[in-house]
């Protein structure tokens, strides 16, 4: 995954893609713009729908394996008509439905001798969370510090998000943390408008 800043107008660009993915898969015709060669580098997202400001879908990547490209691709369908958690998404809902769209840092691992001691390593609101133990893994995006801000809440919502008791702990969990950069619908379009305006 490449270590340069992301632009903080890709979003323009990615948020299109998703909307057109999920069109597309739902029977409609919509084509948006592929052709930035960013797009071909590897990388990693999460794509989260929302409905009047309720999620609606979020499935994602935590490990570059494929273009961005795909990846956004893939996963917006995902998030529409194969998260576990919510009903298929209707060509009718996609009018309402606001996409998000998170593009993953590189993983890093956190070092720790008990939870107390990772726990105080977490950044609240900057850092994306993967809980592992054995089978059992599961992770939160940065935005989620917004519902759950303090850190013991975080975490006891993470292990039973992982089919684990809020209150386990054993020697043997794993936690790794990553940043992202996110680009909301509303919010990139207004960007892109904004920027053409200052073109003219």
């Amino acid at each position: 995954m490449s270590s340069k800043p992301i632009s903080s107008d890709r979003g323009s660009v990615l948020i299109p893609i998703a909307r057109a993915a999920i069109s597309t898969a739902l029977g409609r015709v919509h084509r948006a713009d592929e052709e930035a060669p960013w797009l071909l580098e590897h990388g990693a997202c999460f794509v989260t729908l929302t409905q009047n400001q309720q999620l609606r879908g979020c499935i994602g990547t935590l490990e570059a394996h494929r273009p961005l490209l795909l990846d956004v691709k893939a996963n917006a369908q995902a998030a529409a008509l194969r998260d576990p958690r919510f009903p298929s998404l209707t060509a009718a809902e996609l009018e309402r439905t606001e996409i998000e769209v998170s593009v993953l840092s590189a993983m890093h691992a956190l070092r720790f001798s008990d939870e107390a001691e990772a726990l105080a390593q977490l950044q609240p609101g900057v850092h994306g969370v993967v809980f592992e133990f054995g089978r059992h893994r599961s992770t939160f995006l940065p935005q989620v510090w917004e519902q759950l801000p303090g850190v013991v809440e975080f975490m006891s919502h993470l292990k039973y998000k992982a089919g684990l008791p809020a209150d386990f702990w054993a020697e043997e969990v794993r936690l790794s943390y990553y940043t992202v950069s996110k680009w909301k619908e509303n919010d990139a379009l207004e960007s892109a408008d904004s920027s053409k305006e200052m073109q003219v």
